[in-house]
């Protein structure tokens, strides 16, 4: 599992969050995206590290970039800049990279941060790459060219889901079962739109089979998150962290997040107004 999760923390850290700052439209974070490699690397060296003090001081290195997204994010919503639901969702995509950080600069420590295990410090560094970065700024796209209910709601439960899912590992399996069921609501909202995004008259065939295997997939993986949130909640027979990081995982980075991303730089190259985020 350590190795499939840290190829699929090395896919959110070099391909993900740089795409999806370019998509972000923001002119004041260009310095920090052409500067990204350099916070990267030394995260993903430190992934494949022993547990100890060079791999604690190379994943801090990956940590300042992500502090610096974070900032961003406070400056701006201090300024109430776009604090519209699509607003909302772009600003939790900037702090959350930075949420997946202090986990991984914790595990690779080896020390068990507010006493959650190494294996679960290990899993919450994914997770807030696509769970919470890819997601929340995906929402805040779909939400652009869809400002009605639904795409409202998709741009605030992501965001609100991935909180109450952050809250649950302090409060409780019921907590947390309360952030899944919301994050799923909010994603499957996100898949309908995305769906409905790919039938639009005049796409191209490859952004629509990218919009469509996105949608697809997110209604997979996140029933599967679901069925494990319910399982911890309950005690009923659920996947292992190995199954999930094996299906969700990577069905979440492959088939959601870098399709959607691709999908999303496609839509802005050939139809630059649905793609505005600022």
């Amino acid at each position: 599992m350590t190795v499939l999760v840290n190829a699929i923390v090395m896919v959110g850290m070099f391909l993900v969050v740089p795409a999806g700052l370019r998509l972000a439209g923001l002119a004041e974070l260009d310095r920090i995206r052409r500067l990204w490699p350099l916070f990267a690397a030394p995260g993903a060296v430190a992934l494949w590290l022993p547990r100890g003090p060079t791999a604690t001081a190379l994943a801090l290195c990956y940590a300042v970039g992500t502090v610096l997204l974070a900032l961003h994010a406070l400056r701006r919503a201090l300024r109430g800049r776009d604090l519209s639901p699509a607003g909302i969702a772009l600003l939790t995509a900037l702090v959350t990279p930075a949420v997946a950080a202090l986990a991984l600069v914790a595990e690779r420590r080896g020390h068990e941060l507010f006493g959650f295990e190494l294996e679960i410090l290990a899993l919450t560094v994914p997770h807030f790459h696509f769970a919470g970065f890819a997601a929340a700024l995906v929402a805040g796209l779909v939400c652009r060219v869809d400002d009605g209910r639904a795409g409202r709601f998709a741009a605030l439960s992501g965001p609100l889901g991935t909180l109450l899912v952050l809250v649950g590992y302090f409060i409780g399996e019921w907590a947390e079962l309360a952030g899944a069921v919301v994050l799923t609501a909010g994603m499957w909202t996100v898949g309908l739109l995305t769906w409905r995004l790919g039938q639009a008259e005049g796409r191209d065939r490859t952004t629509r089979l990218l919009l469509f295997t996105s949608a697809a997939v997110l209604v997979a993986t996140m029933l599967l998150a679901l069925s494990w949130a319910v399982g911890e909640a309950t005690g009923l027979p659920h996947p292992s962290l190995t199954w999930m990081a094996a299906t969700h995982g990577l069905g979440n980075a492959l088939g959601f997040a870098l399709c959607s991303l691709l999908a999303w730089h496609r839509i802005r190259t050939l139809h630059p107004s649905e793609s505005r985020t600022a």
